[in-house]
């Protein structure tokens, strides 16, 4: 624990103290839910894991399932909305930034479906990766991209960002354009 600790600080840009981490990062404690669960899981005591599985959820807003596989310091940042399959597999060092779904593309219910995280890859805000497909050593995930085939290592995925169009008349409550305005 001590070195999942030292990690997170050391990630993390707000550089927190080790008390911070210890009481007040969801991230952290998941992992704790996630090692229990894990653990009943194994033991097929699969609906006790479920139930804290669901708890670590609850409490953290961050879903990991008991049957994924998950290496040493993950640092989960701001973590409400992640989703982490059944299937899947994290390597060591990796860091995932809120909202982020490690998710499966097949109805099947037996095999690999989730994606396989290789160490020390950052997966952005928003980011969907999809699928058994393997992402590389060192890869990187910008915000909202949606990755569905493989990356090798230290490659990057990124979405186009959103364009300007230039100004426009404006419903400033919602963002939206007045309208006859859009041409």
């Amino acid at each position: 624990m001590f070195d999942l600790i030292k990690s997170i600080q050391s990630r993390d840009p707000a550089r927190p103290t080790f008390l911070e981490v210890v009481l007040a990062y969801p991230g952290f404690h998941v992992l704790g839910f996630h090692a229990v669960s894990s653990f009943l899981w194994r033991y097929n005591l699969k609906a006790l894991a479920r139930l804290t599985s669901h708890l670590g959820r609850f409490f953290t807003g961050i879903e990991i399932h008991p049957g994924a596989k998950i290496g040493k310091n993950l640092f989960i940042d701001h973590g409400m909305g992640t989703v982490i399959g059944e299937t899947a597999i994290l390597g060591d060092n990796i860091t995932l930034y809120q909202n982020v779904t490690l998710g499966g593309r097949s109805v099947e219910h037996s095999g690999k479906r989730h994606p396989t995280i290789a160490d020390d890859v950052m997966i952005g805000s928003g980011a969907v990766v999809l699928g058994a497909i393997t992402i590389g050593k060192g890869a990187r995930i910008g915000a909202n991209a949606i990755v569905i085939d493989d990356m090798p290592e230290g490659s990057t995925a990124v979405n186009e960002a959103a364009k300007i169009r230039g100004l426009q008349a404006c419903d400033c409550s919602y963002g939206l354009p007045v309208e006859g305005d859009l041409k």
